[in-house]
C-alpha cells in the first residue's frame, strides 16, 4: 500500500504528499494566487467586514428556526410544480436519485459541481446502477478522467499542474494536447457539449435556497450549471439542510462575500436562480424538478459543539491559508471535505472517531477564522474536538497519558518546578546548541520532523526571584 493510499494512516498520507514534487508545485501556485486575490478583493470593499457580520447573524438566526424555513421552502417549491424529497441520511438521498433514474429510464446524467453529491458518493452508485455520470465542471471532469476525488472544495483539481492535465487528456481523450489552459479548456468543451444534449437528467448541488420564493441558487464560473439545469428533461438538486436562507435580501448579502472569499471576484460569472420545472409558455427548462433536502448528521449538531460548522458557505478560503493544507493538499485528509473546516464537517457527518488523527492536523494559528466569510471559529471547535476525543477515550492511550500528565503538572506549581528540574537532567545526553534534535522512545515522533528548544537552565519564576533580591 502506498503512503498516499486512503487506507494508510494520516501520517503516512501526509508524508507521501510532502514527497510529491508536482503536488507541492501545484499547491504553492494555486493557494498563493487565491490568497492574493481574496486580499485585494476585500481591500477594495470597505463594507466587507460589516457584511460578514451580517451574514453570520443571518446564519445563526436561520438555524434557530430551521424547521420553519425548510417547510416554507418546500411549500413554495411544490407550489411552483417541483417535488421535495426529505433524506435523513446520505444513503436515503442516494436511493432517492437511483429510484428516480430507474423510474424515469435515465441512462446518462450530467452533473454540475456539487460537494453534496461527493459526500454521498453518488457517481459510484450511478455507475453501479447502469447510469453514466458525466462531470461538466472542468475541475471535476479532470478528476473524473483521472479516477480521483476532489482535493479542494472549489478547485477539485488544484493538486494537478497544467502539464499533468495535458498528459491526462492526451491519454484519455486521444491526441496530443499542449499544456495550455485555453487549449485544454477547449478540448473539454468539445467533449462535453454533446453530453448536455444527450443526458436524461441534470444533477446539481445548491449554494443557497431561498425559503420565501422557493428559489435554488447555483454560483458557478463556467456556465455548465445553467446547461445542466435547463437542457435535460429532469433536474435534481441535492442540498444540505443548512443551505436554506430566509429571503432574497439575505441572498444579496451572501453573494457579495462568497465569490470574494473563494476566488477574489466581485461576483461569480454565473449566478443561476432555479424556480421549479418549465412553466407553460417557457422555451427552456426541465420537465421535472426535484429537490433533495439532506440531513446526514446536520441537525444533530444544531445543539452540538459543531454548530458553527453549519454556517459554512463552502468557499474554500480556510483551505487556502491553512499551513497544513498548503503542504499536504486535500487527499491526505482522506475524506470528502479537506482542510480545517473539513475536519469539523467530517466529525459532524461521520462522528468524532473518524477524525481522531485529523483533529491534530492544525496549528491553531487562526488564519482560517480570519478569512472565513461568516467568521466561523474553527480553532476553538478543533480544541473542543480534541478535548472530546480525550474525555471519551477515543484518542490513542499514549496521547491521553502524555497530555493528562502535562495537564496535571501545569496545574500544580510544585510539580512543574520538579518536572523542570528532572527535564534539565534528562535532556543533557540529547541537547546540542540549545536544541533537542533526537529523543528516544515515543518522544522521537516529536523530533523526527522538528527540533525542540532545550529546557532552560532557569525557569522564569527562578529568574524573577533573583531579580527581586536586593
Amino acid at each position: 500500500m502506498s503512503e498516499t493510499s486512503l487506507g494508510a494512516p494520516f501520517a503516512a498520507r501526509a508524508r507521501g504528499a510532502l514527497k510529491d514534487a508536482y503536488l507541492q508545485e501545484a499547491l504553492g501556485i494555486a493557494t498563493t494566487k487565491f490568497i492574493g486575490l481574496r486580499r485585494e478583493s476585500f481591500e477594495d470593499f470597505p463594507q466587507g467586514d460589516a457584511l460578514r457580520d451580517r451574514a453570520r447573524a443571518i446564519k445563526e438566526a436561520t438555524l434557530q428556526q430551521l424547521d420553519h424555513h425548510l417547510e416554507r421552502l418546500a411549500d413554495n417549491i411544490e407550489r411552483l410544480g417541483g417535488r421535495v424529497h426529505w433524506a435523513a441520511t446520505g444513503d436515503e438521498a442516494r436511493d432517492i436519485i437511483l429510484r428516480l433514474c430507474r423510474d424515469k429510464g435515465v441512462r446518462m446524467a450530467v452533473k454540475s459541481k456539487s460537494m453534496a453529491t461527493e459526500e454521498i458518493e453518488l457517481n459510484e452508485a450511478l455507475e453501479h446502477a447502469g447510469v453514466k455520470p458525466v462531470e461538466t465542471d472542468l475541475g471535476e471532469y479532470i478528476i473524473q478522467l483521472a479516477h480521483e476525488k476532489p482535493s479542494h472544495i472549489i478547485a477539485p483539481a488544484i493538486h494537478k499542474t497544467k502539464g499533468q492535465v495535458a498528459d491526462l487528456f492526451s491519454k484519455e481523450l486521444g491526441g496530443r494536447f499542449e499544456a495550455d489552459p485555453e487549449v485544454l479548456t477547449k478540448v473539454a468543451r468539445a467533449e462535453l457539449r454533446q453530453k448536455f444534449l444527450e443526458a436524461d437528467m441534470g444533477i446539481t448541488g445548491a449554494n443557497f435556497a431561498v425559503a420565501e420564493t422557493g428559489t435554488v441558487v447555483l454560483v458557478t464560473n463556467e456556465g455548465n450549471g445553467r446547461m445542466v439545469t435547463s437542457l435535460p428533461r429532469i433536474h435534481v438538486a441535492v442540498m444540505g439542510m443548512e443551505k436554506v436562507i430566509p429571503s432574497m435580501t439575505d441572498l444579496m448579502v451572501f453573494l457579495a462575500i462568497l465569490a470574494r472569499s473563494a476566488t477574489g471576484q466581485k461576483l461569480s460569472s454565473y449566478t443561476t436562480l432555479v424556480r421549479g420545472p418549465r412553466q407553460p409558455g417557457e422555451m427552456e427548462g426541465p420537465e421535472e424538478f426535484h429537490l433533495i433536502l439532506m440531513d446526514n448528521g446536520r441537525t444533530r449538531q444544531i445543539a452540538g459543539t459543531l454548530r458553527e460548522a453549519l454556517y459554512c458557505l463552502r468557499c474554500g478560503a480556510c483551505l487556502n491559508v491553512c499551513p497544513v493544507y498548503r503542504q499536504i493538499g486535500g487527499h491526505a485528509y482522506g475524506h470528502t471535505y479537506p482542510g480545517p473546516i473539513g475536519i469539523l464537517l467530517t466529525a459532524m457527518l461521520k462522528g468524532a472517531p473518524s477524525v481522531k488523527e485529523l483533529a491534530h492536523a492544525s496549528s491553531l494559528c487562526g488564519a482560517c477564522k480570519d478569512v472565513c466569510p461568516v467568521r466561523i471559529d474553527i480553532p476553538r471547535m478543533l480544541v473542543e474536538l480534541r478535548e472530546h476525543l480525550d474525555t471519551e477515550k477515543i484518542a490513542p492511550w499514549t496521547e491521553r497519558l502524555l497530555f493528562g500528565m502535562a495537564r496535571r503538572m501545569m496545574m500544580r506549581p510544585s510539580w512543574f518546578r520538579r518536572g523542570a528540574s528532572v527535564a534539565r537532567l534528562a535532556q543533557k545526553p540529547f541537547a546540542r546548541d540549545g536544541r533537542l534534535r533526537a529523543l528516544p522512545l515515543f518522544f522521537g515522533k516529536w523530533t523526527a520532523t522538528r527540533d525542540l528548544p532545550a529546557v532552560a537552565e532557569k525557569t522564569f519564576s527562578e529568574r524573577w526571584q533573583e531579580l527581586r533580591r536586593p
